[in-house]
């Protein structure tokens, strides 16, 4: 019924995705925002619409030079275009050796509010212009043509989780208990992302993190209850019973693992970006439903599976790989620690070089306009003029406002780094003035950063001298500003990761140690999945073989979701291994004793449960959106590295080398804390 619901609503209200990373408050946004008090039009969707003669031609030949011209006035008149022939009608540039050509085309509306209707009116206006040999494409977001492969992604990942559920259980039922519980719950989850549509924006990478997370959440989850459900039905316990057992402890360390992970991605509306609290929200829903649905779905298939589910390979039995790794890792415990360090120390180093930004059109896959558009002017124009800026003057101040802009456009020409600028374009009243500047470097490089970062800051002498304040914005400045913004948050927020985590780990085990050294080993995570990151995207390592068209800075605001997505499962992992542990050591065995029995018990599980989240989020990897892929990627190596390095090595080495103080609290902490029995410990 639920599902029916929401179907229903999200089909009522649903609105489209967008690709735009606009944040309020900031220099490009307050641009927009004064264009589209006093310029009307003016502020909406810019894309450049580009033309490209055959090998060996030029748009002078006969051929096409009929062609070029009626088609750039045809797109002028499609549907929420700027009326052709006014301010901003498109007027043709040429390239030296005149095979290349692009006009600008001005929209009412940004490009989130572009009416499929328009989309398509561009396109048709594109095939004389192509049918008689000329390459047309178009730039900004305004229309799209590559083939996305990201379908079949969800297949590749819910494919290989399956395997690696048939070796865990050994048949087939079991194995598609988790499966069916986790689907259940991602389409519960894009559902109510459809319905959130249309009460706020959404961006297009939202709906695909939640489907990568809900999966990998969903089926891990799941893993952890199915797991216990069937170790007390291996000891002779009645259906019915273990089931209330199983969700009474398994279950409590997932409503504990499922709050953390919901905690940390709410944690992102702390850096006060609109797109990103709404990226969040949506992924923390998606995980709630995930922690919902194996609360009550799943009891209620294992009733329905029943005795079925006692069959096949049982985790209980004790996996001889986890019990020997963790004797090898607590009889060498300072090696160990010193091995992971050093490991992932090395990955980490790539970090320091780090560079944020928003993908432009460079990151596009090769197969759509955007990223030929991109390519064909470059090749006839220069980098710069894949990505111009807008600066917008308000001359209102001003005694004679042309005359003040006629002087400030001078200025900007001698501006370094600076290829080109466009004569200023008025408002009705001759006050708002429009300027197009194109850099010589290429949008997401780090002098078209220093040349907006200039031009803002000789604002405020053009305002006394010529009486007009300039406002940089553009697509360009806009992913600059956002870039900008997200790193200002970055610190605040991982501060707040940091102190939920002690706070949350110091309540789950009663310990100083225990939460101090999974911080320590959370930071190393975050490090070297950044570091990782970085190598791969930002330099350019393995670009072939994962499909990486143009290297190009880490996008802005993959740490603030590595921090949040990678904190909680970190949480889950450290969650369900020491748990075990300080079980056992409650029960009276020495530590190391205690740290052998407690990981010999879960490794089996958490092993399976990381490899089945690594397999989930490669899968997205094979996608064609460069952020989808980053984030993807990023996340696979820091559950991969997290899991297996820092809780499965370094958790067990550094309890081995505490003893016994590593469960102990101070006595008057331990009476102000409040107690937590995650796991039901206390169940009789």
């Amino acid at each position: 019924m639920l599902v029916v619901a929401l179907g229903a609503l999200a089909g009522a209200i649903h609105r489209p995705t967008n690709d735009q990373f606009n944040v309020p408050g900031t220099e490009a946004q307050q641009a927009l925002d004064l264009l589209k008090a006093k310029f009307p039009g003016a502020g909406g969707a810019t894309a450049r619409l580009v033309f490209a003669a055959p090998a060996g031609k030029t748009l002078d030949d006969p051929r096409y030079k009929t062609l070029v011209s009626p088609t750039v006035a045809l797109a002028g008149k499609v549907p929420q275009s700027v009326a052709s022939g006014k301010a901003f009608a498109g007027s043709l540039t040429f390239s030296r050796d005149r095979r290349i050509a692009f006009a600008d085309l001005h929209f009412l509306v940004p490009v989130a509010e572009l009416e499929q209707s328009t989309k398509d009116a561009l396109r048709k206006v594109a095939e004389p212009a192509r049918a008689a040999g000329l390459e047309v494409e178009f730039s900004g977001g305004v229309t799209a043509t590559a083939a996305s492969t990201s379908g079949s992604t969800e297949l590749i990942g819910l494919a290989v989780a399956l395997i690696i559920l048939l070796i865990t259980f050994g048949t087939f039922v079991t194995a598609l208990l988790p499966l069916a519980t986790a689907l259940v719950g991602v389409a519960v989850g894009l559902l109510g992302i459809s319905a959130l549509t249309g009460v706020a924006e959404l961006n297009s990478t939202a709906p695909t993190l939640a489907t990568m997370l809900g999966l990998a959440v969903g089926i891990d989850y799941a893993l952890f209850i199915v797991s216990r459900h069937r170790e007390q039905l291996a000891q002779g316990v009645e259906v019915r019973e273990s089931i209330a057992r199983a969700i009474g402890s398994a279950g409590g360390a997932v409503c504990f693992a499922g709050a953390t992970v919901v905690i940390a991605l709410t944690g992102m509306l702390i850096v006060g970006i609109p797109f990103l609290s709404v990226m969040g929200l949506a992924a923390a829903g998606t995980v709630i439903v995930a922690v919902l649905v194996a609360l009550t779905l799943l009891p209620a298939l294992l009733a329905f599976a029943g005795e079925r589910v006692a069959h096949g390979r049982h985790v209980g039995a004790g996996p001889t790989l986890g019990h020997r790794w963790v004797q090898h890792v607590t009889r060498r415990p300072a090696l160990a620690i010193l091995g992971v360090i050093v490991v992932l120390g090395i990955v980490a180093l790539p970090v320091l070089s780090l560079r944020l930004g928003l993908p432009d059109d460079s990151s596009k896959p090769t197969n759509s306009t955007e990223r030929k558009a991109y390519d064909l002017l470059a090749k006839g124009f220069g980098p710069g003029f894949t990505g111009p800026l807008t600066v917008v003057g308000d001359a209102s101040k001003a005694k004679d406002p042309k005359a003040a802009a006629t002087a400030a456009v001078k200025a900007l020409g001698t501006f370094p780094d600076v290829a080109a600028v466009t004569d200023p374009v008025f408002n009705a009243e001759g006050k708002i003035g429009i300027v197009s500047v194109t850099p010589r470097s290429g949008p997401s490089s780090q002098r078209t950063k220093d040349l907006v970062r200039l031009i803002r800051a000789r604002s405020r002498d053009a305002a006394k001298r010529y009486g007009i304040t300039g406002y940089v914005t553009g697509r360009t400045a806009i992913n600059i500003d956002t870039s900008d913004k997200i790193s200002s948050g970055l610190p605040a927020f991982l501060v707040v990761i940091v102190g939920l985590a002690l706070v949350l780990l110091m309540l789950a085990f009663r310990s100083i140690a225990v939460p101090v050294k999974a911080v320590l080993g959370f930071l190393l995570t975050i490090a070297s999945a950044l570091g990782i990151a970085t190598w791969t995207f930002q330099e350019g390592h393995l670009s072939s073989l994962l499909g990486i068209e143009t290297a190009s800075p880490i996008v802005s605001f993959l740490p603030v979701l590595l921090i949040a997505i990678l904190f909680g499962l970190a949480m889950d992992y450290e969650v369900f291994l020491v748990t075990r542990m300080r079980e056992s050591h409650l029960r009276g065995e020495a530590p190391t004793a205690a740290v052998v029995s407690g990981f010999t018990a879960s490794a089996r599980v958490v092993t399976a449960a990381a490899l089945i989240m690594v397999s989930v989020f490669s899968a997205f990897v094979a996608g064609d959106d460069v952020v989808i892929k980053s984030i993807a990627f990023s996340l696979a190596f820091g559950v991969l590295a997290d899991a297996f390095l820092v809780r499965m090595t370094l958790v067990p080495a550094v309890l081995a080398l505490l003893g016994a103080r590593a469960w102990t609290l101070p006595g008057w902490l331990d009476r102000h804390l409040p107690h937590v029995d995650i796991e039901g410990a206390e169940l009789v």
